[in-house]
């Protein structure tokens, strides 16, 4: 210490007159705030490998304008735009699958109760589908082939009796509980917005039958009847006999037990039987909701099933959910709900048509009139979901809900169609002028109590004759 002291230089008293004069310079200019001190760094709170995935897929997807909220309570908002919704998620295992997988994780996600959809859920669904749709681009060639080969089996006769039995076996009572009066599982028709669906699906029978040009006397093949309203319907108002077909036990049984009510046994005849098993001869062909069922690999059996059993100068109408270009459908739909459907285009559709040289007369699209119908169906659905939860629980009870809720934002953003293609032998003249026997009332063909129909020939008795362009 001593050497430190005496090798030490000593402070005179200007040195330290000059460090405390300094010192008071100091403090003020820090009190006048003309000094700055240097701003300190604020780390930045990363985001979590799920919340970065989810965030990159929603910019893949266009930009979904929802709110996500993970577990924990971290959120991804969409840019620029304000949430149409929020989707809330439980499940931190699930979060990183639905990045993964989101189509088919989302819908079992939702349907367990680990994903809660806040706000108006068909809104929010009908936003975020459309905006999926328009960033969608059609699968190329290989990959529709690479489906069709791995599907090929998918709808045979076994395959298609199964496929029929999980979703139309479920119960006539479940469906019961929110379809009309008369049980049509199929778009209904509303030219009056102030319809009920009980008379929106009279209308889409009428508007069918009109498109069908039928006659008293006909013979009409009516191919996937589900439980026989339309088979009825025609039998009915319109005198003409129907051999229906259905490979459900439950819709057979019940179609046959109200074609006895209404005493139609002479008229109207359900086959519990395949597409592939019509035989006879027919005047008419028509199926309603029965093409999604049949994969497209299968068309053009199915077109030489119609050419064999439809007389020359007959006509044809298939009414069928479609899409603007070949997409597959759902996987969550698929596996859940509809196995083996496949929703056309119009390009798939016309399979059918051009090996067996039928003429398309024409194709309507009732894709808002499916919508309009479905928004019917879940508000039913909705009124009477304490029993189905009774029934079936609560993982049904959600299942459906996205099911229904879905459809209704699939054709409201335009993601699915409704179309209803009217087509003749390619070598028929009995064919329509024009379009006016469809709206034009003086053209009403319906048979009521008090009316008779205006003279008719079927075109079996006409001996190859044009009766349209005479």
């Amino acid at each position: 210490m001593n050497q430190l002291d005496t090798t030490s230089k000593p402070q005179t008293t200007e040195s330290v007159t000059d460090s405390i004069t300094q010192t008071q310079q100091r403090v003020q200019i820090q009190s006048n705030g003309d000094f700055e001190p240097k701003p300190q760094r604020v780390k930045k709170k990363r985001s979590s490998l799920k919340a970065v995935l989810l965030r990159r897929l929603m910019a893949k997807a266009g930009n979904l304008p929802v709110r996500v909220v993970l577990p924990g309570g971290e959120e991804i908002l969409p840019r620029d735009q304000k949430p149409v919704g929020t989707i809330r998620i439980h499940d931190s295992r699930m979060a990183l699958a639905i990045a993964f997988d989101p189509i088919f994780q989302f819908g079992e996600a939702y349907s367990d109760g680990r994903v809660e959809i806040e706000g108006d859920m068909t809104e929010c669904l009908t936003v975020v589908y459309r905006i999926m749709n328009r960033h969608e681009t059609p699968p190329s060639i290989g990959k529709r082939l690479w489906k069709r080969l791995r599907n090929r089996n998918g709808n045979s006769l076994k395959a298609s009796q199964y496929n029929i039995h999980h979703h139309y076996d479920i119960g006539n009572d479940f469906y019961q509980l929110w379809l009309d009066k008369q049980m049509l599982y199929t778009c209904a028709y509303f030219p009056q917005s102030n319809m009920t669906l009980e008379q929106a699906q009279i209308a889409k029978m009428d508007h069918v039958c009109r498109k069908l040009r039928l006659r008293p006397g006909m013979r009409v093949a009516d191919a996937g009847c589900g439980w026989g309203a339309l088979a009825i319907h025609m039998a009915k108002h319109f005198d003409v006999s129907v051999d229906a077909y259905n490979i459900s036990s439950q819709q057979v049984n019940w179609a046959r037990q109200r074609a006895k009510q209404e005493g139609l046994q002479g008229k109207v005849e359900f086959h519990k039987a395949d597409w592939r098993q019509i035989s006879g001869s027919f005047d008419r062909f028509v199926s309603v909701g029965m093409l999604e069922h049949v994969g497209v690999i299968n068309y053009q059996q199915l077109g030489e099933t119609i050419r064999g059993c439809l007389h020359p100068e007959g006509i044809g109408l298939i009414h069928t959910i479609g899409r603007n270009w070949p997409a597959p459908l759902s996987p969550w739909i698929e596996r859940r709900i509809f196995p083996g459907a496949h929703p056309p285009s119009l390009s798939e559709v016309m399979q059918i048509f051009e090996t067996e040289d039928f003429s398309v007369l024409d194709v309507e699209n009732l894709r808002l009139h499916y919508a309009e119908t479905l928004k019917h169906w879940l508000s039913r659905y909705e009124q009477n979901v304490k029993t189905v939860r009774e029934q079936f629980g609560e993982r049904f009870v959600r299942m459906w809900r996205l099911y229904l809720t879905g459809s209704v934002a699939a054709f409201a953003s335009g993601c699915l169609q409704l179309f209803q293609i009217q087509f003749a032998p390619g070598e028929s003249n009995c064919i329509p002028r024009s379009r006016e026997y469809l709206y034009d009332p003086s053209n009403e063909w319906r048979l009521n109590p008090q009316e008779s129909f205006e003279s008719g020939i079927s075109p079996s008795e006409t001996n190859g004759q044009d009766r349209e362009f005479v």
